[in-house]
């Protein structure tokens, strides 16, 4: 079925809708509101999404000036009834936007990145060197809460460790093209981007937290909201700040999606609630945990995991071809032998022919929880696979850091303990300060920080096949195979854990030399 419009109708529609007579169309150059208006409406109209833009929002005008008197007025007045009022929330998931966040620290970066309904992008320590000093000023944060001659200390600390990193930066370069010298076969190019990276991958631990980065983010209105109300209740003035400056952006583009988050009764005792409970849970813990000291651990920890998950696994396989219910379909499982739940896995798996082949959602019967005592560049990076649940630790110097081995090789021991111990003297000075959140700022990441990542099984398939890829950082490389062993090993899912095909174990050199040989190739074909 299709309407049928007018010859001036359809002139209209064209500059709108990318098929005028489909079922199928996208909108374009629309404002946010009036796309998110639409489909609000849409819901509760028999009309279809061209007739009902056409009737209630497209006004009156000829088709050459339609653009100017497209009725946002009465988009933002149904979100006023509709979201505000009501407290449809849902209708907030329909207006996005596109926002880019620059020169944030490491540390708020984490913060905008915590929403699981978002996408992000953000500037990697892998490929960027930070040896440039823009405005004469290393590319690191300074937090307003520091003062006097604290600040100074700062400054001068965090200057030391990047001037450390730009000196190394060209060593290392050398370093590795001498330890490992370009094949015959491999081009100028790939290789000098390999050497780069691998210098950039061993140095980036004397970067601070405090060091700054871009973020692209995409989200739903609904998401902002969410990260804004947190954003305003975070105890660091950096996070805070931001939180002001998105606010007034985001409202620039989708004002009516935004109203609740800073409204007194709404948005203010909301993020209100979450600053009080923050604080509650720490004054809790510090008074029942008083005395208790960090038991010996190994960088992963295997905490929870079900004795019975490949069993339920097997019947949630079953479970799509069959008419029985689900409780008789894990009693038949159980009684099944080790070979017959291993060939319904292997059927249900099928052959993989590279990582983006995942199996469907059986795997999400059974889940892993993995506590990590890993450094923060690697947690950085783990840190992104938001699907999953994790939490994180303040950072500190308590743990310990990782110093790569090829830092001795080239020499560069005593520098590198040098900017590790200054490092951790101005975290303590800061954190003595009554400042202990903000002392982060000043731990190098190579620190390491607890965290815990819990996980179903096919998140966990999609999380150590990716980070265990040959071209991975050897930090997260390496908590991606032990994840890999313990889920075979200690949990006894070997079928579960053969079902991770890509899963990468092996040892490698110059983790970014076969990718950049890939991507010649790709480029060379044209």
């Amino acid at each position: 079925m299709s309407d049928a419009f007018t010859a001036e109708e359809r002139a209209r529609l064209a500059r709108h809708f990318t098929d005028v007579d489909g079922s199928v169309f996208a909108l374009t150059d629309l404002p946010e509101v009036v796309k998110g208006a639409l489909f609000a409406r849409y819901s509760r109209s028999p009309k279809s999404l061209k007739r009902l833009w056409l009737d209630e929002f497209g006004g009156n005008a000829e088709p050459g000036g339609e653009a100017a008197v497209v009725d946002t007025r009465r988009a933002e007045q149904l979100y006023e009834r509709v979201f505000v009022e009501y407290g449809d929330d849902s209708v907030a998931q329909l207006g996005g936007v596109h926002l880019a966040v620059e020169s944030a620290s490491n540390l708020l970066t984490k913060v905008l990145e915590w929403g699981r309904l978002m996408a992000y992008l953000e500037q990697s320590t892998r490929y960027i060197p930070y040896d440039d000093r823009p405005d004469g000023r290393w590319r690191y944060h300074v937090p307003a809460e520091l003062t006097g001659a604290l600040r100074d200390r700062y400054v001068a600390t965090l200057d030391g460790a990047f001037a450390t990193y730009a000196a190394w930066l060209p060593k290392l370069r050398d370093f590795f093209t001498a330890k490992f010298p370009r094949a015959a076969s491999d081009s100028e190019t790939a290789y000098r981007m390999t050497i780069r990276a691998k210098a950039l991958d061993t140095l980036r631990g004397l970067l601070p937290a405090a060091t700054i980065s871009n973020v692209g983010i995409y989200g739903t209105a609904q998401a902002y909201e969410q990260l804004l109300l947190r954003m305003r209740a975070h105890p660091l003035a950096e996070v805070r700040t931001c939180a002001d400056a998105m606010l007034r952006e985001l409202r620039k583009v989708i004002p009516a999606f935004l109203k609740r988050v800073d409204a007194p009764d709404r948005g203010v005792v909301w993020s209100a609630y979450l600053a009080e409970t923050r604080s509650a849970v720490t004054d809790v813990a510090r008074s029942v945990l008083a005395g208790a000291r960090a038991e010996a651990r190994d960088e992963v920890t295997l905490t929870e995991f079900d004795p019975e998950g490949e069993v339920k696994v097997v019947a949630a396989a079953l479970y799509a071809g069959a008419t029985l219910p689900d409780d008789q379909l894990l009693a038949i499982a159980r009684r099944m032998t080790e070979a017959e739940r291993t060939a319904v896995l292997e059927a249900y798996v099928g052959k993989r022919r590279n990582r983006r082949h995942r199996p469907g959602r059986a795997l999400e019967r059974t889940s892993y929880r993995f506590d990590v005592l890993g450094d923060y560049g690697a947690f950085r990076d783990l840190q992104r696979h938001r699907l999953l649940s994790l939490e994180w630790q303040r950072l500190t110097p308590a743990h310990g850091y990782v110093m790569p081995e090829a830092i001795d090789e080239a020499g560069a021991t005593d520098d590198f303990r040098r900017v590790m111990d200054d490092s951790a003297a101005l975290h303590d000075a800061i954190a003595a300060a009554d400042l202990p959140d903000v002392a982060s700022y000043a731990v190098a990441m190579a620190y390491r920080v607890r965290f815990y990542m819990a996980m179903n099984a096919r998140e966990a398939m999609h999380v150590i096949e990716l980070r265990s890829a040959p071209q991975g950082h050897p930090a997260y490389r390496r908590i991606a195979q032990t994840m890999h062993r313990l889920i075979a090993e200690q949990a006894g899912h070997t079928a579960l854990a053969a079902a991770m095909t890509f899963a990468d174990h092996s040892a490698v050199e110059l983790e970014r030399l076969e990718a950049e040989r890939a991507a010649e190739r790709r480029r060379s074909r044209g």
